[in-house]
């Protein structure tokens, strides 16, 4: 098995950032811990690949980073995280925000080829196939982090989307309700959280509603649009599992303008856990996605080619709050 930087970074008891500086010729590593790294890499037969030495100095040591909302508490988090790990290897990363417009995308993807960026990590919706399948043939190294492209050989980091949408679910179960909405985005993340909310109604011989699913963009006003949709049936849902955070206000909004009284009359429950779920009133219960660590895996997938076309999927972990009650039935 080939070895990799985080080898010799354990073995020589350094962190990567430390590796990366000796293999970059950093004067910021001090000789004696120079020389331990050196020797390390020597004993491990460690030779560094051409995409490390492209993003450790032989290039512009710029990163780009697309995605789709800057204003969504969610990918501004994920920026921070990607940023941050950029700024301890000494790598700038230039972020672009796309609003999920093809356009734009397309046009922000050429302007930092043409800056010669060492690699991208995409946290859009990639509309743009054909020009992303044009970098892959570059050899400009690319990661996705928070989505996937199934039909493209491409290094992702995501969490598990499906048990993400299963444990959110199951909450809402255990708490007695069955008439559980769900409000979704166009993503493929939400794809697989759908079908792990099925599998969680299924388990329980619950047949998902059709009435009860709504695909918008999201954002707070189409979250409070679906919320009305949903609490205005005929036969309105006990609960709400809303794909993000910013739908999950957006249909709390609607259940307050309705009348509504949370989580007596209504549960609502989100997911991305992102600081908003504390501001709310009540506070939202919501699947939490280990945002740092995401950040800080892609950035260093795409660092170290040893990792190219690989898959790595964190664990989702349902934070309760205040949003969700139990099923009251007042007939």
């Amino acid at each position: 098995m080939k070895t990799t930087i985080y080898d010799v970074a354990k073995e020589a008891g350094v962190s990567i950032a430390t590796v990366s500086n000796v293999i970059n010729n950093n004067g910021r590593v001090g000789e004696k811990t120079r020389q331990k790294v050196l020797k390390t890499m020597a004993q491990l037969e460690y030779s560094p690949s051409v995409v490390a030495s492209a993003l450790t100095g032989k290039k512009t040591n710029t990163v780009g980073l697309l995605i789709p909302d800057i204003s969504n508490p969610f990918f501004a988090d994920i920026a921070r995280s990607i940023e941050d790990r950029g700024n301890e290897l000494g790598i700038s990363v230039i972020i672009c925000s796309t609003d999920n417009l093809e356009e734009k995308e397309k046009k922000y993807i050429s302007l930092l080829i043409r800056k010669s960026v060492d690699g991208f990590i995409l946290a859009s919706g990639v509309k743009s196939l054909d020009l992303l399948e044009e970098v892959m043939e570059k050899k400009i190294p690319v990661a996705l982090i928070a989505n996937d492209i199934p039909s493209l050989p491409i290094t992702t980091v995501t969490i598990d989307d499906f048990k993400g949408g299963y444990i959110g679910t199951k909450h809402l179960l255990s708490l007695n309700h069955t008439k559980i909405a769900m409000i979704a985005e166009h993503a493929w993340s939400n794809i697989q959280r759908i079908n792990g909310y099925k599998q969680a109604l299924l388990e329980q011989n619950v047949e998902p509603r059709e009435e009860y699913f709504i695909k918008t963009e999201a954002t707070i006003e189409r979250g409070k649009e679906a919320g009305l949709q949903l609490l205005n049936l005929e036969e309105p849902p006990s609960a709400i599992f809303a794909c993000n955070d910013l739908l999950a206000i957006g249909a709390i909004e609607a259940a307050r303008e309705l009348g509504f009284d949370l989580p007596n009359d209504l549960s609502v429950i989100g997911f991305d856990n992102t600081v908003l779920c504390r501001l709310t009133v009540p506070k939202l219960t919501s699947v939490s996605q280990p945002i740092h660590d995401m950040g800080k895996k892609v950035f260093d997938m795409l660092l170290d080619s040893d990792f190219t076309n690989q898959k790595t999927l964190f664990m989702p972990e349902l934070v309760v709050r205040e949003s969700s009650g139990k099923y009251k039935d007042t007939v």
